[in-house]
C-alpha cells in the first residue's frame, strides 16, 4: 500500500471512528473533507452477503443515475443501415461495422460499446480485447440490442453497469464533488435501489453488510446499512 499523504491523514482523522451516517450526512462529509485540486469523483462501495463463487449469488445490473456521472462517455455503436442512422441521431460518438476491424488493429478510443445482434459475428472475436477491459457488449447490460437509440440515450444520460467482485463488493461512481448535495443523494438512492432489486434469492441474512462513500482522493465515510435492510414492494 502506498504511503498516505498528510492531507489524506488529516481528512481521515476528521471521520468519527465507528460512526455510521445517513446518506445525506455521509455525502456532505465527503464533500467537506475534499482536498484535491481537481473535481474528484464520488464513489460508493457496497459489501453484500453473497458468495460470488456461486452462480446463483451473482449480483449485477444497470442503473441510470438521475444526474449522470459527470463524465463524458464516448459511445461506439457497431451497426449498419437503419440502426446505424438511429445511433447517429441518438448522439453516438462512433458508428459503423467497420470499427470492429479498427479495434482488432488496436483502436480503443471509446468507453462503451453497443452492438446490434446481427453484428455479433464480428464483435464476438473482439472478446479477447474488450473482455478484460470490461467493454464487451452483452444482452444483460443492454448493450446488445436492436433498440440502439434507447441504449445510446441511456448511456449518455448516465447509465452505469455494476457487478459484484470476487470479495462480495460492488463499486460504482455516483457523480462529481461539484454536484449539488441533493443530486448526489438522488444518484445514491437510485444505485442502492438497483442493488436491492438485484438481490439474489439465495442471498443469506442481512443482504447489505456495509456501505461506504468517498471521493477519489479522500477517506471513506460509512452509511448505516440498516437503512437498506428492507423488503422491496
Amino acid at each position: 500500500m502506498p504511503k498516505q499523504g498528510k492531507k489524506y491523514r488529516d481528512a481521515r482523522e476528521k471521520v468519527p471512528i465507528g460512526v455510521k451516517f445517513t446518506p445525506g450526512q455521509a455525502l456532505e462529509l465527503v464533500k467537506d473533507l475534499s482536498f484535491a485540486s481537481f473535481d474528484e469523483t464520488v464513489e460508493i462501495a457496497t459489501r453484500l452477503s453473497v458468495d460470488p463463487k456461486q452462480a446463483d449469488q451473482i449480483v449485477r445490473g444497470t442503473v441510470v443515475l438521475p444526474h449522470g456521472t459527470g463524465k463524458t462517455v464516448r459511445v461506439l455503436v457497431i451497426a449498419e443501415g437503419e440502426k446505424a442512422a438511429e445511433a447517429e441521431a441518438a448522439g453516438a460518438d462512433y458508428v459503423g461495422a467497420e470499427y470492429a476491424q479498427k479495434i482488432q488493429e488496436g483502436w480503443l478510443e471509446f468507453d462503451v460499446v453497443v452492438a446490434t445482434p446481427d453484428q455479433m459475428g464480428k464483435v464476438g472475436p473482439l472478446g479477447r480485447i474488450l473482455g478484460p477491459r470490461g467493454l464487451m457488449p452483452t444482452p444483460k447490460a443492454g448493450t446488445v440490442t436492436m433498440d440502439v437509440e434507447r441504449a445510446v440515450s441511456d448511456i449518455k444520460a448516465g447509465k452505469i453497469e455494476f457487478r459484484v467482485d470476487k470479495s462480495g463488493n460492488v463499486h460504482a461512481p455516483l457523480g462529481k464533488l461539484s454536484f449539488e448535495l441533493d443530486q448526489l443523494e438522488e444518484n445514491l438512492a437510485a444505485f442502492m435501489d438497483s442493488i436491492m432489486r438485484a438481490r439474489p434469492a439465495a442471498a443469506k441474512g442481512g443482504y447489505v453488510q456495509a456501505v461506504t462513500v468517498s471521493s477519489t482522493m479522500g477517506p471513506g465515510v460509512s452509511i448505516e446499512p440498516n437503512i437498506y435492510r428492507r423488503r422491496l414492494p
